[in-house]
């Protein structure tokens, strides 16, 4: 079987787009546009496109990290899932020769390491495990196993409702009944104010994004990535930034709100309207986001997302090790 591997160019970028929107694994953070509201000196792309028969046949959007000692090929430092891209009818056969391919281009490349952060598999509209497994054939093994707490939206919010925790559920009433209002809102420097400053406080370390960054990037994409706010007395006192990652999942990137309106609930009513407008959208799965780091984990925040009736999958990233 004849795979051909090139790099990506600026002239691919609509094929690879394209692409992307139509395949089975596909995420917001594969596409061109996404990946390209870095700077261009930020990261050294090494996106590839793998070809047979002249067709597409995967995608892999990287960068290279180099230090003194290794040069490591990661899929994509500026997204939160990267890895291969396939379309829904891959074979078995022709994914066992892409991830051969691959290896074989990283050490014709005197590459040390090959990092991908793959997609949850309920990020696929056809679940599969043909990459894992051909990754593990190649002799990838796991760097780390982050768990991320998923949702499984139902045909509507009642239904949902039911999933709830009866503490959940409370919560929700008595957010509703406190006079607290949720809104769809663009005041990203005021929820930004509030998440500064809860990240700080909690964990001593800042957004993934700059303000800069997070209101460009919420110009670009105005219906994929949306601040969903809670106001009291028009007052914001919590918000969640949610990425609609494909045609299926929605993912909360960003959650805060201000300590001191604890008492009244407003995330558990954020979440409430946030299920209920997804399902509304054609959403089927909410992904509330990982709740481990270095694989350890939140168990405040583990229970917080069980409660709405959330369980855990793995958000792996793969190495292989070619020194």
């Amino acid at each position: 079987m004849t795979i051909l591997i090139r790099k990506f160019t600026p002239k691919d970028t609509r094929d690879w787009d394209e692409f992307v929107l139509n395949s089975n694994n596909g995420t917001i953070f594969h596409t061109r546009k996404f990946l390209g509201y870095h700077p261009p000196d930020h990261f050294k792309d090494n996106s590839l496109i793998f070809e047979k028969k002249g067709n597409i046949l995967a995608l892999l959007p990287a960068a290279i990290i180099r230090s003194e000692k290794e040069k490591i090929l990661i899929s994509h430092p500026g997204a939160s899932v990267g890895a291969l891209v396939v379309s829904e009818n891959i074979s078995f056969a022709e994914t066992l020769s892409l991830t051969k391919k691959l290896v074989e281009y990283a050490k014709d490349q005197k590459i040390n390491k090959v990092q991908l952060t793959i997609p949850p598999i309920i990020y696929s509209h056809k679940p599969s495990h043909y990459l894992d497994f051909s990754f593990q054939k190649q002799g990838f093994t796991y760097k780390k196993r982050e768990m991320s707490s998923i949702l499984f939206l139902e045909d509507t919010i009642e239904q949902n409702l039911k999933k709830f925790k009866p503490t959940h559920r409370t919560a929700v009433r008595k957010g509703i009944k406190s006079g607290i209002e949720v809104n769809q809102s663009e005041d990203i420097q005021s929820f930004y104010k509030i998440l500064e400053n809860n990240l700080s406080i909690r964990h001593n370390v800042k957004p993934t994004h700059t303000l800069e960054e997070l209101t460009k990037l919420i110009k670009m994409f105005p219906e994929e990535i949306q601040l969903t706010a809670a106001f009291y007395k028009n007052k914001m006192i919590g918000g969640v930034v949610n990425f609609c990652v494909n045609r299926q999942v929605m993912l909360a990137f960003y959650i805060s709100h201000l300590p001191e309106f604890q008492e009244m609930r407003p995330l558990n009513t954020l979440f409430y309207y946030i299920f209920d407008k997804a399902i509304s959208k054609g959403y089927t799965i909410y992904d509330f986001g990982i709740f481990t780091v270095g694989e350890s984990p939140n168990m405040g925040l583990a229970r917080f997302k069980e409660n709405f009736g959330a369980s855990g999958i793995f958000r792996d990233t793969l190495e292989l090790n070619l020194t």
